[in-house]
């Protein structure tokens, strides 16, 4: 079995525990511990070193996309909807709904709905661009009040750089 390596980040909304092995990031969640437990060792693997890098600068408003590598581990139409939750671009939204379009099977709403729910690399994948198509919040697993936070950040980080 693969040994797997865990590192906190401290975000402005929360503690961020990233978990992966030596060659790819496998989860990225909120700690319910509330403060830092996981520090970076010599023996952190440094993929995981690069994602609390590039979170670090998601943060701080510099970055939009992460390019280090991370692996889903889910059903093939798990990592279908998590694929499409890729193409929503920074700072947008999008609906249950559009992403059932996306994958072509409009009618797979509720299922789509609760692949969301079981992503395990929050930001990355970013199930928080999900919003209900009446336009208001929808649940997230890290707490709503995250969710929007996150939205606003997006927001106001374009804005900034225009």
């Amino acid at each position: 079995m693969t040994k797997l390596h865990k590192l906190d980040y401290e975000s402005p909304i929360g503690v961020i525990e990233i978990i992966g092995t030596h060659e790819a990031i496998t989860s990225i969640l909120f700690s319910e511990e509330g403060k830092k437990v996981n520090v970076l060792q010599d023996e952190t693997p440094s993929v995981l070193g690069e994602c609390y890098n590039q979170l670090d600068e998601y943060f701080k408003g510099g970055r939009h996309e992460f390019t280090f590598p991370y692996q889903f581990e889910g059903t093939d139409f798990q990592k279908t909807v998590w694929a499409a939750l890729t193409e929503i671009p920074y700072a947008k939204t999008g609906s249950y709904k559009d992403i059932a379009v996306s994958i072509g099977n409009e009618k797979a709403i509720r299922a789509v709905g609760s692949a969301n729910g079981k992503n395990k690399l929050s930001i990355i994948i970013p199930c928080h661009r999900i919003i209900g198509s009446n336009g208001k919040l929808t649940g997230y697993a890290g707490g709503l009040w995250r969710k929007e936070w996150l939205l606003q950040h997006e927001k106001s980080c374009i804005t900034e750089h225009k």
